[in-house]
């Protein structure tokens, strides 16, 4: 799948259609919402699930949480409008929970429940139904129900102290490691679990996937370097985030970036052969208090070429070297090119799906619903799932 070439025409008709990938078969229920919980369920539908997207009436801009019209996060969907605050509203999702295997929310704890679509309901009506639930502090606990977002959840957990330069505030990293890594992510992989178990004992059960939690389980291998002793300076100042020269980036003379890991004494040689410095003119690698000779040096010679000129230099030497390429050049990238890393979505270079399966690839993305063009109706989309024994 080249990024250049067409997506494949979108199909979202009542029937479901014929699908491959893994998950192909898989029916999942997602009710609309922002950010972690679409992610989990793009994933769902890149891997080959059938996911019916559950708008409010009116379209995306009938509610503050209503979900976006398209782009990535949306994309592989068919889509349904329900009013949840009605009887007959809810009595059509119920329709669809009886085919489904998935049901995805992300309501506050006990919203679901108050609109009568909570898990004990729904898994009255169809046993072996996957509840999957998507917080940020979980279903119970003190702040369960307080507001939040991604820095907020990763500050609890422990991920964001940790990030930044050394004497700085914490920097958060975008939204990528509350809302997408530990959230959406997790969400995906609990999903996925859920449905496996349920291969051998024949029965669903309830997800709850928070945000907190991914975020503090992401920390594993930060823990594990505390614990032995090998986090020991303040934020900035350590091996991985910033402190070490070596693993650190650096600006060009065209104000591009290059970025170097090279940690382990081979790469660190050629990241020294390919800066033209001599190992016995430096400080040793893992001395700290030489660390800052080092940055100035590699600063200083980083800065005397443009990003393009170093990733030649760099190209056939096993460094651990890379250019620091924005998202709108990455899939111009000659690897990224070459393993269909992005593909184009209705005219939209995006991710590819991932990770890559032999006998059952994934299928290419199919572009985000119009949720007025391509709305369905409940009944459609039920004729299309048939009753399971």
């Amino acid at each position: 799948m080249s990024p250049d070439a067409p997506p494949g025409g979108p199909s979202h008709d009542g029937a479901a259609q014929a699908r491959t990938g893994p998950l192909a078969g898989v029916r999942v229920v997602e009710l609309a919402s922002l950010a972690p919980a679409p992610f989990g369920c793009m994933v769902l539908a890149d891997l080959g699930a059938d996911v019916v997207r559950v708008d409010r009436p009116g379209g995306p801009g009938a509610g503050r949480l209503a979900a976006p019209q398209g782009g990535p996060l949306q994309r592989g969907r068919r889509v349904v409008a329900l009013d949840l605050k009605s009887p007959a509203g809810v009595a059509d999702l119920l329709r669809l929970v009886e085919r489904a295997d998935v049901l995805v929310e992300a309501y506050r704890p006990g919203v679901a429940e108050r609109l009568g679509l909570g898990p004990q309901t729904c898994q009255e009506r169809n046993p072996r139904l996957v509840y999957a639930r998507m917080t940020g502090w979980g279903q119970q606990g003190p702040l369960a129900q307080r507001a939040g977002h991604d820095i907020d959840y990763i500050a609890v957990a422990g991920a964001l102290e940790p990030l930044g330069r050394a004497g700085e505030r914490p920097h958060a990293p975008l939204n990528l490691i509350g809302d997408f890594a530990g959230g959406g992510m997790l969400l995906a992989v609990g999903v996925l679990a859920a449905l496996l178990e349920r291969e051998r004992s024949g029965v669903g059960q309830v997800v709850d996937a928070a945000m907190v939690d991914g975020s503090a389980l992401l920390t594993s291998f930060l823990h594990g370097m505390l614990g032995a002793g090998l986090w020991p300076a303040p934020r900035g100042g350590n091996l991985l985030d910033g402190g070490a020269p070596f693993y650190d980036t650096y600006r060009t003379a065209d104000d591009g970036f290059m970025a170097v890991g090279a940690l382990e004494p081979a790469f660190y040689a050629a990241l020294l052969a390919g800066l033209g410095l001599a190992e016995e003119d430096l400080p040793a690698q893992y001395d700290p208090s030489g660390w800052p000779q080092l940055r100035r040096r590699f600063t200083e010679r980083f800065a005397q070429r443009t990003r393009d000129e170093w990733s030649e230099v760099f190209a056939d030497l096993d460094a651990c070297v890379a250019p620091v390429l924005a998202p709108t050049e990455a899939h111009r990238h000659p690897h990224n090119a070459a393993r269909d890393t992005f593909v184009t979505v209705d005219g939209e270079v995006q991710p590819a799906p991932a990770p890559r399966f032999g006998r059952t690839p994934a299928p290419v993305p199919r572009p985000a619903p119009d949720p007025q063009r391509d709305l369905l109706d409940v009944a459609t989309v039920v004729e299309g799932w048939p009753a399971r024994s």
